[in-house]
């Protein structure tokens, strides 16, 4: 099983470039980061989870650009969000932002998309709640028409346009792997239908997780897909309690790294460094 870490980048914590480079050192595989564009100061939408809204989520950079900046200073690790708002963002524009960053972290982006939990926020971005999840999947298609398209058109109930030429296209051959976060009723679904990987919060599935993911694959055979990997965002910085996770599907666990100075930052890495041996020996 491969382990990446996450976080929001904000100014409030270690600079992503260093961060990216320190994780790269210390061999974690991968490195996520997740996306809010704006908070809407209504808070009409509650919290997942409950309580307040941590401030990283009104505080966080703009996933590409900081993962550009993270592919400057890295060799090796993967990049991606985790996730990324789909629902939110132009996809021809989109497109060609993921293929740019493919091409320049020489094919080493993950996409994690979402179709977001605040309402006032989609609202914000002309999205309709109540038809996210259809709105997600059809971008997901178009983006894919473009990048492997040299003359790429889509047309869908919310996606539409006529024939059009974008470069680069990723160095990905089939374009980055999408990774479908989330760990609702139909995601399975949504998953099977147009993502390469499941990414369900671990914390929040909980001892569900097992079972969702056999549930997965069993979906995923009946549709001719095959093995569907699965990425679990939030997992626990336990040996055992990941072990338990590879044996149960999980192909990549995500461990969570919050707000806090460089000494502070590293510190986890070198904890969560000492995880990723015990579970290798």
């Amino acid at each position: 099983m491969k382990i990446g870490i996450a976080l929001f980048p904000t100014n409030d914590g270690m600079d992503p470039g260093r961060l990216a480079k320190a994780a790269e050192d210390r061999g974690f595989e991968s490195m996520l980061v997740a996306e809010h564009s704006h908070i809407p100061a209504s808070r009409d939408t509650p919290t997942p989870g409950g309580g307040e809204l941590p401030k990283p989520y009104y505080h966080a950079w703009d996933p590409f650009i900081t993962l550009a900046y993270a592919a400057a200073t890295t060799e090796r690790i993967l990049l991606g969000t985790g996730a990324c708002l789909i629902t939110q963002r132009d996809p021809i524009q989109m497109a060609k932002e993921v293929a740019s960053l493919d091409v320049c972290s020489n094919g080493r982006v993950l996409l994690g998309v979402a179709a977001g939990w605040n309402a006032e926020e989609m609202r914000n971005h002309g999205t309709d709640p109540t038809t996210r999840f259809a709105l997600m999947g059809e971008r997901v298609e178009a983006m894919r028409a473009i990048w492997a398209e040299d003359e790429a058109e889509y047309h869908g109930r919310f996606v539409d346009f006529d024939p059009l030429w974008s470069w680069p296209k990723p160095t990905q051959k089939s374009g980055p792997p999408v990774l479908v976060g989330g760990n609702g009723p139909r995601i399975l679904e949504r998953v099977v239908a147009f993502g390469d990987e499941w990414m369900p919060n671990a914390m929040r599935v909980g001892d569900q997780l097992p079972d969702r993911i056999a549930d997965l694959q069993k979906l995923a055979e009946e549709n001719g897909r095959g093995t569907i990997p699965v990425t679990a965002y939030a997992s626990p910085n336990d040996a055992a309690k990941l072990a338990a996770l590879e044996k149960a599907g999980v192909t990549r666990a995500i461990l969570i790294v919050g707000p806090g100075d460089d000494d502070t930052t590293l510190g986890v890495l070198d904890d969560y460094a000492r995880t990723l041996t015990q579970l290798a020996s």
